[in-house]
């Protein structure tokens, strides 16, 4: 049975950096893509980030290029997302989420994952 546990959300500072993990269990394929999403009050769910863990092709929205990092450590089956230089628009309760058959250029489309975590929380505020 898959299962996505996420965690790391919190309340920082603008200009702060969090870090979210997404641990992930049950898999059995090697093939498959961890995103990072995220929603806002009042907004859609919208992709942040996305990596396959196979080959680490990633995806990143343009609004988080440059700030944002995903990496994966492939032994933990653990995804992070390495939020740096973090903004009040930033705010969002953030998902990670697994494809297995997920197309590398739609990475950023809810409808390409199959399974989903919970939401975790990440207010940018002073």
């Amino acid at each position: 049975q898959v299962q996505l546990v996420v965690s790391g959300g919190g309340l920082v500072q603008p200009g702060g950096s969090l870090t979210l993990s997404c641990a992930a269990s049950g898999f059995i394929t090697e093939y498959y893509v961890i995103g990072w999403f995220r929603q806002a009050p009042g907004k859609e769910r919208g992709g942040v980030s996305a990596i396959t863990s196979t080959d680490g092709n990633t995806y990143y929205t343009d609004s988080v290029k440059g700030r944002f990092t995903i990496s994966r450590d492939r032994a933990k089956n653990t995804v992070y997302l390495h939020m740096n230089s973090l903004k009040p628009e930033d705010t969002a309760v953030y998902y990670c989420a697994a494809g297995f058959g997920t197309i590398l250029s739609a990475m950023s489309r809810i409808d390409q994952y199959d399974y989903w975590g919970q939401g975790t929380q990440v207010t940018v505020s002073s």
